[in-house]
């Protein structure tokens, strides 16, 4: 076969359980005889990135034996991506970027003066800048400076939407100003290219030295794309509420009946969410449901659910694995159980999981959203955690997995360990 010819792996027919059997079973055979191969890229990406077979398979036979087959849902939308063939491209040229920048660090402040000047000079392109980062003294009181803020366009968060009215997103700091970008961005999420200006910098993989040249090539479109999951995170609330009642006179009774309205709060959580005991002495006592059945009660300092993404954080920290922002699941990980049985576990990404205060439970329960947004739970409210449709894509500095592995090697040190010595044939004869 000539090497750049592109021949698609063809998707299995649908077939049912009334199918022929001898047909199905030629055409099986017939699928194993042809020798195919896909090319996950298209011709218009570089080869670089090229591979020749998809580490994912993205066309399964469906077909299994002679006449069996999967029954298929035209409701699924879950599709595994090849990393190697996750590019960005633009519909239109990008002309607005979000810039953030973290704040009360002043050795970011010329590092975010010079990329401003860049992109609104050179690249003639409309800044975004929150304001409470304008209201910085070494910046509102630089007199240089000042004639470029002024074609700055400022937003306030939770108060402004700028859903629709950025290209993408630059980031300047560390980890939590990725977390930060997400968190404004509540539905579509703009690219965001995270620059390493933090202290630990696992998913900022840019270097601002060569700042210049990287951002042309990304408003170029020439970048290989991570899609980080999120979790859809809903949370109910039962508020109780005395109602008031009066005597025959007008005078008010406290002792009045009490009614319950539900308090409904949603948001999208790129690494985790935490439930924890908070300050009480006792034992978290929480339930845990998956798609409605009760799968086990979590009594310990707490329990984190997280993303991919966040398995390289709280959760890591807590005895779970690590696991590559590609590949579809949800991690369910213990903090401090009461049981040596209570290992950290993997479930299909899509489930719905629900976390309630349990009935017996002596205290009341603390959420946390990536470390924001903290609130007590009580009796009555409820957790529901599911994947996002919404994903956060991740400009990446080479690929997808190189990227990843570079970032446990150099920011968590993983499998770092002295070497054994050399055993030479002398040795051996002792």
């Amino acid at each position: 076969m000539d090497g750049g010819e592109e021949v698609r792996v063809e998707a299995a027919p649908y077939c049912c359980s009334t199918c022929d059997g001898g047909e199905v079973a030629g055409r099986s055979l017939a699928r194993r005889n042809r020798k195919t191969r896909s090319l996950s890229t298209s011709s218009d990406c570089s080869s670089e990135y090229r591979r020749n077979q998809s580490l994912h398979g993205p066309s399964p036979v469906t077909t299994f034996g002679p006449k069996a087959c999967m029954l298929q849902n035209p409701h699924a939308v879950m599709h595994i991506q090849d990393p190697a063939s996750q590019r960005l491209t633009w519909n239109k040229p990008p002309k607005s970027v979000l810039v953030i920048k973290k704040i009360r660090d002043a050795s970011l402040l010329e590092p975010f003066k010079e990329l401003c000047i860049f992109l609104t000079e050179v690249k003639n392109m409309i800044v975004y800048v929150e304001k409470k980062v304008l209201e910085d003294p070494a910046i509102s009181g630089d007199e240089n400076f000042g004639a470029i803020t002024k074609k700055f366009c400022t937003f306030r968060e939770d108060l402004d939407d700028i859903s629709n009215r950025v290209d993408f997103i630059i980031c300047l700091g560390g980890d939590g100003t990725l977390l930060y970008a997400s968190s404004l961005f509540q539905d579509s999420v703009p690219p965001v290219m995270a620059f390493h200006l933090g202290s630990l910098g696992f998913l900022t993989p840019f270097k601002f030295d060569t700042y210049q040249s990287q951002v042309t090539q990304i408003i170029e479109g020439n970048a290989a794309i991570v899609l980080r999951s999120r979790l859809k995170v809903r949370v109910l609330k039962e508020n109780w509420e005395k109602k008031a009642r009066m005597d025959e006179k007008g005078i008010i009774l406290t002792n009045g009946d009490t009614e319950s309205s539900r308090k409904a709060m949603q948001y999208e959580v790129l690494n985790e969410v935490v439930v924890d005991r908070g300050p009480s002495s006792y034992l978290s006592n929480v339930d845990l449901f998956l798609d409605g059945h009760l799968i086990t009660t979590v009594q310990g300092d707490g329990v984190i659910v997280s993303t991919p993404t966040g398995s390289t954080a709280y959760a890591v920290a807590a005895g779970a694995s690590m696991i590559h922002p590609n590949v579809p699941a949800i991690m369910i990980t213990p903090i401090c159980p009461h049981s040596l049985s209570f290992r950290p576990i993997v479930v299909p990404a899509g489930v719905e999981l629900k976390i309630m205060l349990s009935r017996d439970a002596r205290n009341t329960a603390w959420v946390s959203f990536d470390g924001r947004k903290r609130q007590e739970i009580c009796h009555g409210d409820s957790i529901t955690i599911t994947t996002s449709c919404f994903p956060v894509p991740s400009i990446c500095f080479r690929d997808p997995v190189n990227d990843w592995f570079e970032s446990l090697a150099q920011c968590l040190h993983w499998n770092v360990r002295k070497k054994q010595n050399y055993l030479s044939s002398e040795d051996e004869e002792f």
